[in-house]
């Protein structure tokens, strides 16, 4: 299965349930793509990959949002962590829509969900 693939089906697995600290994410203990993931964490991925492809429309300080809901800023990683499951939908898996602009490689997309989803 692809890394593609294997996104849509952790996202419908976090959909379905919460892992121990209630924030959609897996704490790193399952099988599957946690089992041989790399160390994925906010300060060693997640901070610049939110700070190049998201703030532009999700952050609070942005002027222009481009139509981004105002409650819905990643200002920080516990922000992110509240979008845990949203920002999986919609920036990984087969048919990313997030960022509109494109320019996010299938690697990163891979970090992304291991961040989310691994819970590291």
């Amino acid at each position: 299965m692809s890394r593609t693939g294997l996104g849509t089906l952790f996202a419908l697995v976090l959909a379905a349930c919460n892992g121990p600290d209630g924030t959609g994410a897996d704490s790193g203990t399952a099988t599957g793509l946690c089992a041989d993931a790399p160390v994925v964490t906010y300060a060693n991925f997640g901070k610049g990959f939110v700070t190049q492809h998201c703030q532009s429309c999700h952050a609070s300080t942005t002027p222009d949002r481009h139509g981004a809901p105002d409650a819905v800023a990643f200002d920080d990683e516990a922000s992110c962590w509240q979008y845990a499951d949203r920002i999986l939908a919609r920036a990984t898996g087969p048919e990313p829509d997030r960022p509109p602009q494109g320019g996010v490689d299938d690697d990163d997309r891979y970090l992304l969900e291991v961040w989310l989803t691994c819970g590291g």
